[in-house]
């Protein structure tokens, strides 16, 4: 029996990037010098025309994508939350710093207010201390499942960083999805680096949010959270994704900001459509409904 042919593994042609590597475009004449002779990949002010944002959003997709998937990363559990939320460490100093300041000038009605709200600060750390102890709990357990489950964030400071910090601490990985901002938001650096990536569409980057999720945590947060939180409410409502656990931490907050009640009472939601969130006040509770749906079988597989 004849032996069969051994077909080459690799593409016979040759990679983009080696093209590019090996162009010349200098040869001396207008034509070659002409931005009409560059390579259309290799043409920066050709990829950031207007007419190119379809292959823009579509690049944006694929390269966190194609990333994940070669680090195998399957399962995700998104934490949400405001970037103002500082540790206990900080929030006490600061707090300190206003009261030393205010002992010097007791009747400076602005240094008073900087004091309240150094207090309040101080209070608030407590989501990011809880924020921290979730994401190594989830990479902490999540090595006992058969499956790895990889804690991802806006990739900002407070809560956000918090996460990050919690699987850092675990020794595990953890995604951050940073998005440009007119004011400088830079990676938090607990980030596992080849994870971390920055968007320009704020379409996508929610889209990478929820590709992967088993699970969403929104802490207390402004305009951002809440954007985040009610687009996966909307599509998880409308069937555009399966159903994963919505969890909101810190019930008295989020009864003061969000009535639910009222909107199932003003027929604008229905009674499913409230029970599509559930709350906890630490770590542990929200790490056990999470693994609930995980062990009841919605879990891995792919949302959109």
């Amino acid at each position: 029996m004849a032996n069969k042919r051994k077909l080459p593994c690799d593409s016979p042609f040759s990679s983009a990037k080696q093209e590019a590597n090996q162009v010349f475009y200098d040869y001396g004449s207008q034509q070659s010098l002409s931005p009409s002779y560059r390579l259309a990949y290799d043409d920066f002010d050709f990829i950031m025309k207007d007419e190119l944002r379809p292959v823009r959003l579509q690049l944006e997709l694929l390269k966190p994508e194609l990333t994940q998937k070669e680090q195998n990363i399957e399962a995700t559990v998104v934490v949400f939350g405001s970037a103002r939320i500082v540790d206990p460490e900080h929030a006490e100093i600061n707090l300190q710093f206003s009261e030393e300041a205010l002992s010097a000038a007791p009747d400076d009605e602005q240094l008073k207010q900087n004091v309240e709200n150094a207090r309040y600060a101080v209070t608030k750390s407590y989501f990011y201390e809880e924020a921290r102890k979730l994401g190594r709990l989830i990479t902490v357990e999540a090595r006992k499942l058969e499956q790895s489950i990889v804690v991802v964030t806006g990739g900002g400071p407070g809560i956000m960083e918090a996460a990050n910090r919690g699987a850092f601490d675990a020794g595990g990985k953890s995604i951050g999805l940073n998005i440009v901002l007119p004011g400088e938001q830079k990676p938090n650096p607990y980030i596992t680096p080849e994870l971390c990536f920055q968007f320009h569409y704020f379409a996508i980057r929610k889209m990478h949010f929820l590709m992967r999720a088993i699970a969403l945590v929104a802490f207390p947060g402004g305009y951002g959270t809440l954007d985040e939180l009610f687009e996966t409410l909307t599509l998880i409502q409308t069937r555009k994704v399966r159903k994963v656990p919505v969890i909101l931490f810190g019930k008295a907050y989020w009864n003061k900001i969000i009535n639910f009640d009222g909107l199932v009472e003003a027929g604008a939601i229905s009674e499913c459509d409230r029970e599509l969130v559930q709350y906890a006040e630490d770590a542990e509770e929200a790490w056990s409904i999470i693994l609930d749906s995980y062990s009841n079988g919605e879990n891995v597989s792919k949302v959109l």
